[in-house]
């Protein structure tokens, strides 16, 4: 019998800037973000793809997008307990909110 090759997992996160900062803290905190954790796909095993989109059209809704692929459900688990994601999560969660998650398998 064949063993079935693992399923990847799409993890797609959504957020709009936080309150209070103005239009370029905004636009230099989504860099950061942007930045931190596309740096991630260095320092985890697991992630296929890592991409972070700046949203500069008037027609969305959200501000800032994580598109993230993954080799399988326990490389995204291993993904979002990992000190390294955590503290980029951390300082996200100081300049973002609004925070939206999609997984599901490709």
């Amino acid at each position: 019998m064949l063993e079935m090759e693992p399923r990847k997992v799409r993890h797609i996160v959504t957020w709009n800037y936080r309150d209070g900062f103005s239009d370029s803290e905004n636009a230099k905190n989504a860099e950061r973000v942007k930045y931190e954790l596309e740096s991630l796909i260095h320092s985890i095993d697991g992630i296929i793809e890592i991409k972070v989109h700046i949203n500069e059209l008037n027609s969305s809704n959200r501000d800032v997008v994580l598109n993230s692929l993954f080799e399988n459900y326990e490389a995204l688990y291993r993904y979002q307990q990992h000190p390294a994601h955590q503290k980029v999560s951390a300082f996200v969660g100081t300049v973002m909110q609004n925070r939206a998650c999609i997984d599901y398998y490709e």
